[in-house]
């Protein structure tokens, strides 16, 4: 559904509580991002997408309906056949005794639509309004469990056998059983929220699972026949080699699903089995999150704000593989993205595409490296530069001196805390005083999973729990509760924990968990979860953080060659915030749980 501005304008003015100077703000940024002034509303919360549907609704006069898709009848729904359902956007969600179907659309006005849903169902219908994102989850409906799926496309390829078949050319069509079950394999990963499909053979059969929030688990196991023509669909989508089996191969391909465009990186692997495959999935019509929704609050996001507007100096996030230093970066460059800025980078591999920005593959067969790459770059007349890492001395001197020579540089490090990090530079032969020079802040950081906000729980903590949690974050060494509960309260002026839509916005998430002197409620998973998480009691990921200041007392610690111990200690007396105070702060927010913040920074 697209409402023309002028209407948009027309309902959030008749709504209320938005003067002509924000109107203005966001008819800009709209032409800034050429985006429908629809869109810029509602990704901004002046209003929800229910509440303009029901406004838009209500001018044109066709009545809204509130969707619920798992309470639609599934014989109901496929009155109408699930190619035209899509075509259309409109479903069949109630029949009543006379024989009058109930039609959603996501556009009534639509009359070529109207036409031809009168001819498949007939001439008893009753048209509603409904929202997108609730006709795509009606949609969703026509398809059951990855299970049924799979069973149904497999079926039709007859019993399962023990050992590999050929593949055949007519195997691999676009058509086949088995492009369906790749497809269905790739369509339930993207409905899932999986950031990795993992398809590994094993003896007898084929295990595909998907990683989660993190965890990885089992979806499926397919016959042990199916292996080759599988493997040999998903390396004809990325243009590899189907018949090199005993070389690891990388790849990439684009699809298109529910109206978003999706990269899945592709990698191949020989192992005693067969050959793997493992698929990440990349949402390239995702936008950049904020700060905020990143999870930065406070002094911390103070630091970090002025760090990346100075007009040079280096910029380093640390963390181990999968902790989200990817995103925090697209997130930084796309703030600093404007026509009059030249950012250039290197990276292997380019996981996000930075619209405006020169991003550079890494090739070490074409002669391509980090170093060869960086030292390209500073030819190109760069104002920014990204390095995707910096993994051996040649890398950092030359980012140092990027940083050095007028250059805001950023890139990341494999190491467990921000402390760590300006030790390892020295062990990579950078000079200490470079270091105190040159670098910002550096930023540590891990990915804890979200609780789910319709089905978290919350209890009040024993004696016990409370005694256990101080001895593992050691609260009393970082100014016990009454600290905890100062920072609570910033963070709670900074939105943390707090819902940004008013229908799930609760007294809840406004009031406090913390008083001065004891911590009075905490937040757990609902072991039976709900239709929202899938039953996990956790939906979505955020990220907690350690934000290290190069201040003077830090720079002269580096200058001394100082321990990764004593730069952290300096830090934490300066006003420092560890990942795991962060995520416990975080976890008295209701976000996550304390067990998480645990499992992701114990080192012990």
């Amino acid at each position: 559904m697209r409402i023309p501005d002028s209407l948009v304008e027309k309902l959030i003015t008749k709504k209320g509580g938005l003067d002509k100077e924000k109107l203005a703000g966001l008819h800009e940024q709209a032409l800034a991002d050429k985006q429908p002034l629809q869109d810029v509303v509602i990704k901004s919360n002046v209003i929800t997408e229910k509440e303009l549907t029901k406004l838009y609704a209500d001018e044109i006069e066709v009545p809204f309906v509130e969707l619920k898709a798992t309470e639609i009848d599934h014989e109901v729904l496929k009155q109408l056949p699930e190619r035209i359902a899509r075509q259309y956007k409109a479903v069949v969600f109630e029949l009543d005794k006379q024989g009058a179907k109930s039609v959603a659309m996501e556009d009534p006005d639509d009359i070529q639509a109207l036409n031809f849903l009168q001819k498949q169902l007939g001439n008893k219908l009753k048209v509603y309004i409904t929202t997108t994102s609730l006709l795509q989850s009606a949609l969703d409906q026509y398809r059951g469990n990855i299970s049924s799926e799979l069973t149904k496309v497999i079926t039709d390829e007859g019993s399962a056998e023990a050992e590999d078949e050929e593949v055949d050319e007519k195997d691999l069509a676009e058509d086949s059983p088995v492009a369906q079950t790749v497809n269905i394999l790739i369509e339930y990963g993207i409905k899932s929220g999986a950031s990795d499909i993992h398809i590994e053979p094993r003896e007898e059969f084929v295990v595909v699972r998907y990683r989660i929030d993190g965890l990885l688990r089992e979806a499926n196991k397919l016959p042990r026949k199916l292996l080759g023509a599988l493997v040999s669909r998903i390396k004809i989508l990325s243009n590899l080699k189907i018949d090199e089996h005993r070389a690891p191969q990388d790849g990439r391909f684009k699809i298109e699903a529910s109206g978003q465009v999706y990269a899945l990186r592709v990698s191949t692997l020989p192992i005693l089995d067969g050959e793997k495959v493992v698929m990440r999935i990349l949402n390239e019509s995702s936008k950049a999150a904020s700060f905020n929704e990143l999870g930065f609050w406070g002094e911390a996001l103070a630091e970090l704000q002025q760090a990346i507007t100075q007009p040079h100096g280096m910029v380093l996030v640390t963390g181990p593989t999968g902790s989200g230093k990817s995103t925090t970066l697209f997130s930084v460059l796309s703030s600093l993205n404007t026509p009059n800025v030249n950012i250039s980078t290197v990276e292997d591999p380019i996981e996000y595409h930075v619209v405006g920005a020169n991003q550079t593959q890494v090739n070490p067969v074409a002669g391509m490296t980090f170093t060869n790459g960086l030292r390209a770059l500073l030819r190109q007349d760069p104002n920014i530069i990204m390095v995707g890492e910096i993994r051996d001395g040649e890398t950092a001197d030359l980012a140092v001196q990027a940083a050095l020579t007028g250059h805001l540089v950023f890139s990341t490090l494999h190491t467990n805390n921000a402390a760590t990090c300006l030790p390892r530079l020295l062990d990579m032969g950078v000079e200490p005083f470079l270091i105190a020079s040159t670098v910002r802040v550096v930023i540590g950081q891990r990915l804890v999973r979200r609780l789910c906000m319709d089905c978290r729980q919350a209890f009040a903590p024993d004696a016990t729990l409370l005694k256990s949690i101080d001895k593992s974050l050691r609260l009393s060494d970082n100014g016990g509760i009454k600290r905890m509960h100062e920072l609570e309260e910033a963070a709670l002026k900074d939105g943390i924990g707090v819902s940004v839509t008013k229908e799930a916005k609760s007294k809840e998430s406004e009031t406090l968990s913390s008083t001065p002197s004891t911590v009075s409620r905490l937040w757990k998973a609902n072991d039976a979860g709900c239709d929202t998480c899938n039953h996990t009691g956790y939906k979505g990921r955020i990220g907690i953080y350690e934000v290290l200041s190069n201040t003077t007392a830090v720079q002269k610690m580096i200058v001394g060659n100082s321990t990764s111990e004593a730069i952290e200690l300096t830090a934490i007396q300066e006003g420092m915030l560890t990942m795991q105070l962060d995520g416990f702060i975080k976890a008295l927010r209701g976000q996550t749980t304390i067990e998480e913040v645990l499992r992701v920074t114990a080192q012990e």
